[in-house]
């Protein structure tokens, strides 16, 4: 299996559960079936995925709550997959960290699509994650988690606070993705601690000005309209 996408299945119906996994393995994936929240938990203990397939109407949780979970954990690939067309579900899977949406029935070719272009975004973040590599590099700056560093692009320390690291280490390992606030707030929490989505801008504009050429107009770290902020990439 070594060099396969790793893709999980998680599907309460054994049936399309089956059907699905076969397809994905005849893609060439890597793949992994759960039918319930329980075993997929116990798989990701074991074996963390590339992306999940997750259907949203699981016996024993909710997926939406499994998808939150996993998004605050991992960069991973999330595909939410539903027979409901309910558009509320869809926003809602989208603003916990989901990557994509489909809805039953399907057109396997073209989750396989979606699947694949997903991996393509999602891999360097999930190569990182699995060598336990905790440094990040974005605009000439280096981002080093375990030390807590930042060095600017000739070799700079910049202090940050703790809030402000936190959350330049949450869009740092999701490079290019838009983080809403609540995302932001699930990633960066710490025990004890009430924080306030608007503590987000406060700390964002604050790195702004510490990492930006110019903070009025960022190239760094963009606001996404309506969702929250992203880093860019490489």
């Amino acid at each position: 299996m070594a060099g396969k996408a790793h893709v999980l299945i998680v599907e309460d119906d054994p049936v399309t559960r089956s059907k699905l996994a076969a397809y994905m393995a005849a893609e060439g994936f890597q793949v992994s079936e759960a039918g319930d929240v329980h075993e997929t938990k116990s798989i990701i203990a074991h074996a963390l995925p590339d992306l999940v397939l997750l259907d949203i109407n699981l016996p024993d949780e909710s997926g939406l709550i499994l998808a939150r979970e996993l998004r605050a954990k991992s960069t991973m690939g999330i595909i939410l997959v539903t027979a409901r067309d309910d558009e509320t579900d869809r926003i809602v899977g989208l603003e916990i960290g989901a990557d994509d949406y489909i809805t039953k029935p399907f057109n396997p070719r073209e989750l396989a699509v979606r699947v694949r272009n997903l991996l393509r975004r999602v891999g360097p973040s999930m190569a990182a994650e699995r060598s336990g590599s905790g440094v990040y590099s974005f605009a000439g700056w280096t981002l080093d988690c375990d030390s807590r560093q930042l060095l600017s692009p000739r070799g700079e320390n910049v202090r940050l606070t703790r809030g402000e690291f936190d959350v330049l280490a949450a869009l740092a390992r999701h490079p290019g993705r838009a983080l809403s606030r609540d995302q932001l707030l699930d990633l960066t929490q710490h025990d004890g601690e009430a924080v306030i989505d608007r503590t987000i801008d406060v700390l964002v504009g604050r790195l702004r000005r510490k990492i930006e050429s110019d903070a009025r107009h960022p190239a760094i770290i963009l606001t996404v309209h309506g969702v929250g902020y992203r880093l860019v990439g490489g």
